[in-house]
């Protein structure tokens, strides 16, 4: 399912992962950690791929459009969860 969010509040998610959350979320997929990474505004394709998300110039620090939310899901549900642990 295709998303369409600000660069911004795709960092905001990233910044509220718990610890450890980019490595569970990369074990969890099979992906390498810096595709993980890459998805969330990274940019290292020597040892991560691109992992269909387009950006383009514009407010809040741009738009990013998702392709596939499976990352950004399972981001938020890790947020969830440890805010219900806290």
């Amino acid at each position: 399912m295709n998303t369409t969010i600000t660069f911004n509040q795709l960092r905001k998610i990233k910044d509220s992962l718990p610890d450890g959350s980019i490595h569970t979320i990369a074990e969890e997929l099979n992906l390498d950690v810096e595709t993980v990474r890459n998805y969330f505004g990274g940019k290292n394709y020597d040892r991560g791929k691109s992992v269909g998300i387009h950006m383009e110039p514009g407010p809040d620090g741009g738009i990013v459009e998702i392709d596939d939310t499976t990352i950004l899901d399972m981001a938020k549900e890790l947020i969830e969860s440890s805010k219900m642990t806290h």
